[in-house]
């Protein structure tokens, strides 16, 4: 039998990995590129703060703030500058916006690197590559993250 996130990849069911850091919690999607629903986002957001990023081969590049309950910031396509769009609060993302525009507009891969360093910034919580390849790592496996 196959492990719990094998079969659930097989299913195209959202597999996240869980990591536990000094007085953060890391959560990474890793099987299809899912972007967490608002209301799952908004709801975590309740009692802490939220950040997301997420991008998958189609595009649907963006990143992601949320604190007391609501979504205060997000910028979607934040890898083209030109259709770069910002909802909420944008001194929130001012300084990711600077990081971005430090960066040839090509970079894409300095981009994407740009939300986790500004993440790890922003909380003390960063992704080891390490975590990834524990064959005992925590996951959570949703079977309708879309159900209220």
């Amino acid at each position: 039998m196959a492990c719990p996130r094998e079969d659930a990849v097989m299913e195209d069911l959202p597999v996240i990995f869980v990591y536990e850091g000094e007085g953060a919690w890391g959560f990474l999607e890793f099987s299809h590129g899912f972007a967490t629903p608002d209301h799952i986002l908004t709801e975590l957001s309740k009692g802490s703060r939220v950040w997301m990023t997420t991008w998958h081969f189609n595009g649907g590049y963006t990143f992601l703030y949320a604190a007391d309950g609501r979504i205060r910031a997000r910028m979607r396509d934040f890898l083209f500058r030109e259709h770069a769009s910002l909802e909420g609060d944008p001194s929130i993302l001012a300084d990711f916006r600077a990081m971005l525009d430090g960066l040839d507009p090509e970079d894409y891969r300095g981009k994407r690197s740009a939300a986790f360093a500004f993440i790890e910034a922003s909380t003390g919580m960063g992704i080891d590559g390490e975590w990834l390849e524990a064959e005992e790592a925590p996951v959570v496996i949703l079977d309708n993250w879309n159900a209220r």
